[in-house]
């Protein structure tokens, strides 16, 4: 018989991180817990990226997922921000993959395309669809519910990744 596997979505971001905790057996999703891990914009860079660190490590510690997910970052036009974004991703990676998980990562029109069929969307679609895949499904903001979309994406393609590895090996 196969277990469920726990899957934890982080949407990196310096201010929020969105995370999201799923159960997935077969084809079907079970939400667990979400929510935000933010930095105080007042301190210095290293501290909020410690800020950061312990928050993600405490709800990893917490929850104890199997997975891990992570949204690839987008290049934008300011590269100090950018920059600062692929600083709170490397802390995003860097958690789970300290607790011994494997971590994923997908971009964000994939994560779209996975939840809501296409690769370009509003945020209101992503929410509506979570709602359709997880009635039970509890998030505040927009972080959280692209989290659980970004474990849902996850869900979806862990398989598809596990048959092209065995192919190729």
């Amino acid at each position: 018989m196969t277990a469920a596997v726990r899957i934890i979505g982080i949407d990196p971001g310096l201010r929020r991180t969105g995370w999201g905790i799923i159960e997935t057996l077969g084809n079907s999703l079970r939400f667990i817990a979400s929510g935000t891990v933010t930095s105080d914009g007042d301190m210095d860079l290293a501290s909020r990226l410690c800020q950061l660190h312990d928050g993600l490590a405490d709800v990893v510690h917490s929850h104890k997922p199997d997975e891990a997910a992570v949204e690839q970052t987008f290049v934008n036009k300011d590269a100090v921000a950018t920059l600062k974004l692929g600083q709170a991703r490397g802390i995003a990676m860097l958690v789970p993959a300290r607790a011994g998980l494997p971590v994923a990562e997908y971009a964000p029109n994939a994560v779209k395309k996975s939840v809501i069929g296409v690769g370009h969307g509003e945020k209101q679609q992503i929410h509506m669809m979570l709602k359709i895949l997880m009635p039970k499904a509890e998030f505040k903001g927009d972080d959280a519910a692209d989290a659980l979309a970004i474990a849902i994406c996850h869900a979806h393609n862990r398989g598809a990744d596990r048959m092209r590895k065995a192919l190729a090996g």
